[in-house]
């Protein structure tokens, strides 16, 4: 990790770690120093994707892919891959499908129940009971990082934001109908203190609206829409599939163009492994990410493909 990623992370953990000792107005102050700090990260993060991280295995090569066809075939031929049950992973399943894995020489053997946070695959990919980490955000996996939870490596960018991919949505006869008429109220947030509701309050601030702070609540993803059919929340910053899903079941009706002003283009998540495992099997890392990227251009080239992995991905959760 480069030492400008290490300062600003150790500055996150020194602003976490003082916000929590404070008073009410005090733990205010702590938190929106922490928002500060977390939002100086995600620039940085904006201004070079993945670069800080990035494996450096030799294995940037666009082609289509035949790692295994060469001399040296991957060290490991089975790789297993923790997946989130989000967009973020498309790419893996589309790579399976379509046996991109198996051209590199490579068998993945994706867990059947998906993680629905990040950060609960940082404990199985520390202790290696996974190889990879398919659609974990990379706020997450910094900050288990700075924690001394794992060495990181991220072998491929996953998803940046794009119009529409995350919004806050609410019910169709919700009294919320702008961006300020969620101050004071409860949001839904897959991961609290995260890229979710750091960039939020950016778009929100951005737009002068932030002279009361949202009421953050930890709701998993696949279970936003029911927290807010049944009132348990006011609104929910959702991501694709479960934003379609939503619209579509509950009627919800979007307030908040998650994608918009500040956080436009950011970068969201990646696959991320262990310093160990690359280190110790590189051309396992670099076949992986050969087959990841084919994937990821043919979804990209044919909004179908992403479609009918999303439809699959919803699912399976």
């Amino acid at each position: 990790m480069s030492q400008q990623t290490k300062h600003t992370t150790a500055r996150h953990s020194t602003a976490h770690a003082a916000g929590a000792s404070e008073s009410s107005s005090g733990t205010r102050a702590g938190r929106d120093g922490r928002r500060r700090r977390l939002r100086g990260a995600l620039r940085r993060l904006a201004a070079a994707p993945v670069a800080l991280l990035l494996l450096a295995t030799g294995c940037g090569g666009s082609g289509s892919g035949s790692g295994a066809a060469g001399g040296d075939g991957p060290e490991k031929s089975t790789v297993t891959v923790a997946a989130t049950p989000l967009v973020d992973s498309a790419a893996l399943y589309i790579a399976q499908e379509r046996g991109y894995f198996k051209d590199e020489g490579l068998r993945v053997r994706v867990r059947v129940r998906p993680v629905q946070q990040s950060v609960q695959a940082v404990p199985a990919l520390a202790n290696g009971q996974v190889d990879v980490v398919a659609g974990g955000n990379y706020v997450t996996m910094l900050q288990a990082q700075e924690r001394g939870a794992l060495k990181l490596r991220i072998l491929v960018d996953g998803v940046a934001l794009a119009r529409h991919s995350m919004d806050v949505v609410v019910m169709p006869d919700s009294p919320i109908r702008t961006a300020k008429d969620l101050q004071g109220r409860k949001v839904a947030e897959n991961v609290l203190h995260s890229i979710q509701s750091l960039r939020l309050d950016a778009i929100l601030k951005a737009e002068g609206k932030s002279a009361k702070p949202v009421e953050y609540r930890q709701v998993p993803f696949p279970q936003m829409a029911a927290a807010l059919e049944k009132g348990q929340v006011e609104a929910a910053d959702i991501t694709e599939p479960f934003l379609t899903d939503a619209r579509r079941r509950l009627n919800a009706r979007v307030v908040v163009d998650g994608a918009s002003g500040p956080a436009s283009g950011l970068p969201l998540s990646g696959y991320a492994a262990t310093q160990q495992f690359t280190e110790e099997n590189p051309r396992t890392a670099a076949a992986f990410q050969r087959a990841v990227r084919r994937a990821q251009r043919d979804a990209a080239q044919n909004r179908d493909t992403w479609r009918r992995c999303c439809r699959g991905t919803r699912s399976s959760t």
